[in-house]
């Protein structure tokens, strides 16, 4: 299997700010020169395999992308911003400054950062992993300012008629004649006129909850003038999408990950996205949809491969870890989206959610061992991991902006413990770790590669028998099956070993033809260990399920 198109994609998404950094410091609200910061030159061949070995095919290296920031590189060209309007002195990743330059904090010399990337790309195709960028589309930084923008292309807002609030030939909307006034001090940042903020603020007076340090972009539809659409002609900021996703796509990445693709008309993407893959076929998409109402429509018009599963799936397994709704209730996750399961992503953490051990989750990562069995094999569709997430890093420092909050910052320069010790100055030898990061480690690893070398997980079919297992709130139980070779899957959400029933129905094995055997040899993909367990409808499968784990019972039928 060729890891670059795999028939099943796992995602480990990274923070090349935060993964490189060996810097102890770790002061609250600390400037980079006090704190320090990962740079891409981290990522090296020995990191790149290590990652690959956790069983990933793809990398998203968040962040990369130049984003408004405290730092200040005036030296190099680069516009400074207001302090008052970026959130921490790092800055958010998703406040774009110019979509067509690498962040220059992640350079090891500013001057050659997109050279940088371009080696990065390179390394991560040579570790056999691809490579995924964020495409911010809704909304950029307040100060947006291209210092790199291509002569071919124009920057955005540069033909804008700030007297309109609304033009389908503007790039942003507009309060005209009113200046930027803000809940809070802008510390002597002026905006005249206002544009709207990010997460649609179409007035003058944004809060310190609202994304205030972003504008939104205009895509053609006058949010303000009774949401009317002007797709004809096709609107200025189309095209200019499309040019900076055609930039990045001819440096080699392999996929977006597009942020808050629900806040941009589903018009856009069904022309931007086959245009790109006109020139681009392999290249895949993923959105960041959070209404369910709208998942058909971003996949079947919108031209979407992936979208987040966090409404359905994600809130409910989070419940069931937590021990606030019943395993029985993930069954309903999948039924509601069964047409559409192979374009739904899991994932257990990611950079919006908090971390599965910190105290404002689990508070124990043991406890999301039972998730990832489930998360990661029930199915054909693609996965996600977050970095450190298999150490059971935590998530409970209070960076600055970020606030302990169970959450690894996005905002501020830190460094990630449990990631520092990971590394060890590049030897990735575990000395560092502690017995129980890498059981955990190794549990995850063990996890991830199943999912993607044994053929029944990876190809077969998804059969849930919780419809026959009533009784069953604390464990998840469901058959793969590809040909006349099964893998049930046992995960236990209890906190102590469970002596559990199973029952088989009949029609499982009227469906695929398997022979019911009342004894039958089944091993745990998990431990190698074998036992022997009926596999028919008319017994009970008995197992014994450890506390917060499971079983992967291969057996040949």
């Amino acid at each position: 299997m060729n890891p670059l198109s795999p028939s099943l994609l796992t995602i480990y998404q990274v923070l090349p700010r935060l993964f490189g950094n060996d810097n102890t410091t770790r002061h609250a609200n600390g400037s980079i020169k006090e704190n320090g910061c990962g740079h891409l030159a981290d990522f090296t061949q020995k990191a790149l395999e290590k990652i690959r070995e956790l069983g990933a095919t793809h990398i998203w290296y968040t962040g990369i992308i130049e984003h408004a920031t405290q730092t200040s590189y005036a030296g190099y060209g680069i516009q400074e911003d207001y302090p008052s309007i970026v959130k921490g002195r790092a800055g958010s990743p998703y406040a774009i400054k110019d979509y067509y330059d690498i962040d220059p904090d992640l350079a090891t010399d500013v001057t050659r950062r997109v050279r940088e990337f371009e080696n990065l790309v390179a390394r991560t195709h040579r570790a056999g992993l691809g490579v995924i960028m964020d495409f911010v589309p809704n909304h950029v930084a307040r100060q947006y300012c291209s210092d790199a923008c291509p002569p071919e292309a124009q920057d955005l807002g540069s033909g804008d008629d700030t007297s309109q609030a609304f033009s389908p030939h503007n790039n942003f909307y507009y309060i005209p004649g009113e200046e930027l006034h803000a809940q809070f001090d802008l510390q002597g940042y002026r905006e005249m006129p206002a544009r709207a903020t990010g997460n649609d603020v179409f007035h003058a007076w944004p809060s310190q909850t609202d994304w205030y340090e972003t504008v939104k972009l205009n895509y053609g539809i006058d949010y303000v003038g009774g949401h009317t659409s002007h797709f004809q002609p096709i609107p200025e900021t189309w095209h200019k999408m499309l040019h900076i996703l055609l930039f990045w796509a001819r440096k080699g990445v392999d996929a977006f990950r597009c942020d808050m693709a629900e806040m941009v008309p589903v018009e856009f993407w069904q022309w931007v996205i086959p245009s790109v893959k006109a020139e681009f076929p392999h290249l895949f998409f993923i959105a960041e949809v959070y209404n369910p109402a709208l998942y058909r429509e971003y996949i079947h018009r919108g031209g979407f491969d992936y979208l987040y599963d966090k409404v359905g799936f994600y809130d409910t397994l989070r419940a069931v870890v937590r021990g606030e709704a019943s395993a029985q209730s993930l069954t309903a996750c999948w039924q509601q989206v069964d047409d559409i399961r192979r374009h739904m992503l899991y994932f257990l953490e990611n950079h919006d959610e908090q971390r599965l051990a910190s105290d404002f989750f689990a508070g124990d990562a043991r406890k999301g061992r039972a998730a990832l069995l489930v998360a990661a094999l029930m199915s054909t569709n693609p996965f996600m991991l977050y970095f450190g997430q298999e150490l059971g890093e935590r998530g409970m420092d209070e960076e600055g902006f970020s606030g302990r909050d169970g959450r690894t910052t996005i905002f501020d320069y830190w460094c990630v413990d449990s990631i520092r010790r990971w590394r060890n100055h590049g030897r990735f030898d575990g000395t560092l770790l502690t017995d129980e990061e890498r059981a955990l480690q190794a549990y995850y690893c063990r996890v991830l590669t199943l999912r993607l070398q044994n053929e029944t997980l990876r190809e077969g079919d998804f059969y849930d028998l919780m419809y026959v297992n009533p009784h069953l709130h604390s464990q998840y139980v469901f058959v793969r099956r590809l040909s006349r070779n099964c893998v049930t899957a046992f995960a236990n959400f209890s906190d102590r070993t469970e002596e559990v029933q199973v029952n088989l129905p009949h029609h499982l094995f009227e469906l695929y033809g398997l022979t019911p055997q009342q004894d039958v040899e089944a091993t745990d993909l998990l431990s190698g260990e074998s036992l022997s367990v009926s596999f028919t409808p008319n017994k009970p499968l008995c197992v014994s399920l450890p506390a917060w784990g499971g079983l992967i019972l291969q057996i040949k039928n």
